[in-house]
């Protein structure tokens, strides 16, 4: 049998929970979806689903496989709709979830997007929170860190990377920083979807990453809440760098180990492997790549700062 038909095939028996619903969206038999799922397990000597009367359940290799196939799939259609479609024009509302912190990067684009396309719309929802984009309908997120064990597909837009920073406030009641190590003692606040948890990545003088566990009194998922209880002298944060880059400029906030280097990050554009990648997402997609590129700048800030 045909691999990527059959890799198609198990996609859609996952994606629709069942044999029957697959073959009912595939327009096959039931026996003829089985027999492409168990060509695959043959070929891969290993069993991808785990089947009852009632449902059927992904095994851990088949998870693994799955969101393999997912994302192949997604490119080969990708292609396909590029090849297809180079001269079509972006029509209709493209729906876009974004960090509130980024839609400074996002606006411009937006604005040539708009006027590139005058027959598109785009309705924009800022938020820090972790949404399901299939169930709440967006075409596309715009985020500065991934969900955790996501099957969406993910474009790199930019790396960033975050600044320690504190408010010069904050030493009048509290020891100086010497050391990395000095972190443990202090009361360092933190943003709740930050990767690591408590422990806070670096990259040391020498080269070498570090890694330091961190307490404080304050946990947010939104890190304009983290900047304003900085200012006020109440806490050191990790800092998105173009969250900060005014109050570093103007002493409200300070850099502080700057030869640590916190660890980068990626901008990411995420969609649903199960969305067509229409040209209003691909367009707008590619318009980010090459507005981040220019920009790159703004996202990578270095000191001194007074």
């Amino acid at each position: 049998m045909d691999r990527l038909t059959s890799m198609s095939v198990f996609v859609k028996v996952v994606d629709c929970g069942g044999f029957s619903a697959a073959a009912r969206r595939l327009n096959l038999s039931v026996t003829m979806v089985s027999n492409h799922v168990a060509a695959l397990e043959e070929r891969l000597g290993a069993r991808l689903l785990n089947r009852t009367t009632r449902s059927v359940g992904l095994t851990e290799t088949g998870r693994a496989y799955y969101e393999r196939c997912t994302s192949i799939l997604a490119e080969i259609d990708d292609a396909d709709r590029t090849a297809g479609a180079s001269h079509s024009t972006p029509m209709g509302t493209l729906k876009l979830y974004t960090n509130p912190h980024i839609v400074r990067f996002l606006a411009p684009v937006i604005a040539d997007y708009l006027r590139a396309y005058p027959a598109a719309a785009v309705d924009v929802t800022g938020g820090d929170r972790m949404v399901d984009l299939v169930e709440e309908g967006y075409d596309l997120a715009v985020r500065t860190f991934l969900p955790p064990e996501s099957t969406l597909i993910v474009r790199n837009l930019s790396v960033w990377r975050h600044i320690l920073c504190v408010s010069p406030d904050y030493f009048s009641s509290h020891p100086p920083i010497e050391k990395i190590e000095d972190l443990t003692a202090h009361n360092c606040v933190r943003y709740a979807f930050y990767p690591f948890s408590d422990g806070w990545h670096f990259t040391g003088p020498d080269g070498k990453p570090a890694m330091v566990r961190i307490s404080g009194n304050l946990t947010s998922n939104t890190a304009e809440v983290l900047r304003v209880v900085g200012l006020q002298g109440q806490g050191i944060f990790l800092a998105p760098s173009f969250l900060v880059e005014e109050d570093l400029q103007a002493g409200r906030l300070i850099e502080i180990l700057p030869e640590w280097q916190p660890v980068e990050f990626n901008i990411n554009a995420l969609y649903p492997h199960r969305h067509q990648l229409s040209s209003k997402v691909r367009i707008f997609i590619d318009l980010m790549a090459e507005h981040f590129a220019r920009h790159r700048h703004w996202l990578d800030l270095t000191g001194p700062f007074p």
